[in-house]
């Protein structure tokens, strides 16, 4: 089996994405994650349809445990208190205060079991002029510079799903996996802080880079410009999307593909400076073309000719597709409430793929196996 962390046991007591988010990257790796929750209620992600059980509880909490544990109750805290002893990471996501009125702060954990790491989350940090402040998705991708990266200025809208909750997740799990190997030489562990607004910033690298470097405040359009990536409407209502980069062989090979051999002779098109200062030209002269054939011609033609290319899919498409069933993205697990579907994880060792999964756990379904107590 395919599961490297085996033998880790991580306390999650994070709500919504963020620190679930974390959490859930271990226990795909095999480490053995327990979900303390707020008796009778849980994450409140939980209720977010109607009952404790929501598509967006699922979506970060497969291969956990869950036992319900009120820390501001005495013979609760105690219980809790006998699992840290026994923990190896904490994970935490509550806004700046709220972890030492829950008793769940770092110090006082790590004063009970010193090999313990901590990873706490936060929106904009543990000090400083926003800590107080509410954090979302949509407002840390706003205060990090990444927001206005993906609005049409001409049609403002939010788009897409959650990246900075996603996003801070994956950071907040390097973090850990670094200091549990730092604790295999020290034998101590490690406060490991991050935050939505610092995870955005980095992750939004290429644009700090550029104003960095050369004084060049991105926008939506400046990425897709020099990448020279298009996306086209085809006959059938379906789309395809082209990344056509630098190599001149792949707009060789575009312009036999769409039936006109002498299209780079265009002005707009003779050169790779031409193409990115005229893209909307470009544009212009290939959207007609692919409104002749459907989506489907249009894949297997560039595909043939080794243009840079994917239709624009769906996730029932994805699934369903060739490339979704070779590689066998979904994975299955039974739970009381019939099947449980998710995508497994994309990591391979040694060949090895880890398609063994288990369904996001009921409220308090673990209480007798870790608490001793239904």
């Amino acid at each position: 089996m395919a599961r490297p962390l085996q033998g880790i046991r991580v306390l999650d007591m994070g709500t919504f994405i963020t620190g679930p988010a974390a959490a859930m990257l271990l226990a795909d790796l095999g480490a053995e994650v327990i979900k303390v929750e707020q008796p009778g209620t849980g994450d409140p992600f939980r209720a977010f349809n109607g009952n404790l059980y929501s598509p967006h509880f699922q979506t970060y909490n497969r291969n956990k445990k869950s036992v319900e544990l009120n820390t501001k109750d005495a013979a609760d805290l105690a219980k809790f208190d006998e699992l840290v002893a026994s923990a190896d990471v904490f994970i935490q996501n509550f806004r700046p205060g709220v972890a030492e009125r829950l008793k769940v702060d770092a110090a006082r954990l790590q004063a009970l079991n010193p090999r313990l790491v901590y990873a706490d989350i936060s929106g904009f940090g543990q000090d400083g002029p926003h800590k107080d402040r509410p954090a979302f998705d949509t407002v840390a991708q706003a205060s990090a510079g990444f927001l206005r990266l993906l609005i049409n200025p001409d049609h403002p809208r939010v788009v897409g799903p959650a990246i900075a909750d996603a996003v801070t997740g994956f950071y907040a799990a390097l973090g850990v996996m670094a200091a549990l190997y730092e604790r295999e030489t020290t034998g101590k562990g490690r406060h490991v802080e991050t935050s939505m607004f610092e995870a955005m910033c980095h992750f939004n690298l290429d644009d700090f880079t550029h104003y960095l470097a050369v004084d060049q405040i991105m926008g939506p359009y400046s990425r897709p410009h020099v990448s020279q990536s298009y996306v086209f409407e085809c006959a059938d209502g379906g789309w395809i999307a082209l990344h056509m980069s630098s190599p001149p062989k792949f707009w060789e090979n575009l312009a036999e593909a769409m039936g006109v051999p002498d299209m780079l002779e265009r002005e707009e098109f003779a050169t790779r400076p031409a193409r990115i200062a005229n893209y909307d030209k470009v544009i212009e002269f290939l959207a007609p073309i692919f409104k002749t054939q459907s989506r489907t011609y249009w894949d297997d033609r560039l595909a043939e000719l080794e243009v840079p290319h994917s239709p624009i899919l769906n996730s029932k498409e994805v699934l369903e597709g060739e490339l979704g069933q070779h590689h066998g993205i979904l994975a299955e697990a039974d739970s009381p409430r019939g099947k449980f579907r998710t995508i497994r994880s994309p990591l391979h060792f040694d060949g090895e793929i880890e398609r063994v999964i288990t369904a996001p756990p009921e409220l308090g379904a673990d209480n007798e196996e870790y608490l001793g107590k239904r």
